[in-house]
């Protein structure tokens, strides 16, 4: 934990904390997504999906079971980021994902949905637990996150640099 943090801690508590502790996960339903006005969250959707995405995601040419599979394997190699919650039967899991210098956490929430006959689609839903704007950095992890699944996925890059 950086040196700042327990400091830190004294005004906002989650950034006292390590691993996904201290931050509260609630259920995540991306059926019932709503974003906050604050320029401090970034989504990765399928075309169409209501809100509309920042990033647009494919239909995966993999069952929905394997895309979470793959996906986890995505989030557990990332630095700083540990699983909050997962919840198997809803195709579902949240991480919790720290800053370098100052332990600011993130919630990632990840939904995996069918797509009929064989194929799935992903909502990714990145969020700053703190501040007003996230200066990019929710989006920028997603699009890291889509480019390793892509490429552990030994799919063609779908997401813009």
């Amino acid at each position: 934990m950086p040196r700042l943090a327990p400091l830190l801690g004294l005004i906002m508590p989650a950034c006292g904390e390590t691993g996904a502790r201290g931050v509260a996960v609630t259920s995540f339903d991306a059926a019932r997504l709503a974003r906050p006005a604050r320029p401090n969250t970034a989504l990765a959707a399928p075309a169409g999906f209501s809100p509309p995405p920042d990033l647009v995601t494919p239909t995966y040419p993999v069952p929905p079971e394997r895309l979470l599979a793959v996906l986890r394997g995505v989030a557990d190699a990332r630095p700083r980021t540990f699983l909050a919650a997962e919840d198997g039967a809803r195709l579902q899991a949240q991480w919790v994902a720290r800053s370098r210098r100052l332990n600011f956490p993130d919630v990632v929430s990840a939904q995996v949905l069918a797509a009929p006959p064989e194929g799935s689609r992903l909502v990714l839903y990145s969020r700053s637990v703190y501040g007003y704007s996230d200066f990019g950095a929710n989006r920028g992890r997603l699009r890291a996150w889509l480019a390793a699944l892509d490429a552990a996925l030994e799919l063609p890059r779908n997401v813009p640099a």
